[in-house]
């Protein structure tokens, strides 16, 4: 190889890893899902990807990050103004039953008379009537394990990276995720 070519092959790489960095600061930051959180839609060592400049959505998922934690990936349920609460495994926004179909399939394995989300409401767990501004609530769509806002609390929006929209690994898994429940959904406010 001579001088010339080593000179613009380093150029070249130069230039991808700089745009690979503009991208990844700008358009997309990767992610790992680390739990079982968000099974079935998302499983344990799945690798994601969060859109920065997305809009989200009511029942998105979304990555964002807490202090001392890696970040997270779980559904966005409450906007600010937004009054939540559960009671006997339905899950209420603003006094409205709505339909959850990402966790029919948790919700088929329970035996008769037992629920999959404890009840709760805002008031009981932060002394709250509303999301409070600048806020967002979220549940995980595996809701016995409970580390979700009911546990950590709100989530602000300046921790939120993005909209999760990609697997990008493992190959099998590999495509775009469904975030195609709007018959509830309502944009963000």
């Amino acid at each position: 190889m001579s001088k010339k070519d080593l000179i613009q092959g380093g150029i070249i790489l130069f230039v991808l890893m700089t745009i690979w960095a503009l991208l990844r600061s700008f358009v997309f930051k990767p992610i790992s899902i680390q739990d079982s959180s968000m099974s079935p839609a998302l499983i344990p060592n799945e690798h994601v990807l969060a859109f920065r400049s997305s809009d989200i959505k009511r029942f998105d998922l979304i990555a964002f990050s807490l202090p001392n934690k890696p970040e997270q990936v779980e559904r966005i349920i409450g906007f600010p103004g937004d009054e939540i609460h559960s009671m006997e495994d339905v899950l209420y926004i603003n006094g409205k039953a709505i339909q959850e179909p990402y966790l029919d399939s948790y919700k088929k394995k329970l035996t008769i008379g037992e629920l999959f989300t404890a009840d709760f409401n805002l008031e009981s767990l932060f002394n709250k009537k509303v999301v409070p501004k600048g806020k967002y609530f979220v549940l995980e769509d595996n809701r016995k394990e409970n580390s979700d806002s009911r546990k950590f609390g709100f989530v602000d929006k300046k921790s939120m990276i993005g909209k999760v929209k990609f697997v990008y690994w493992p190959l099998k898994s590999f495509g775009r995720i469904d975030n195609s429940i709007t018959e509830n959904a309502d944009a963000e406010k």
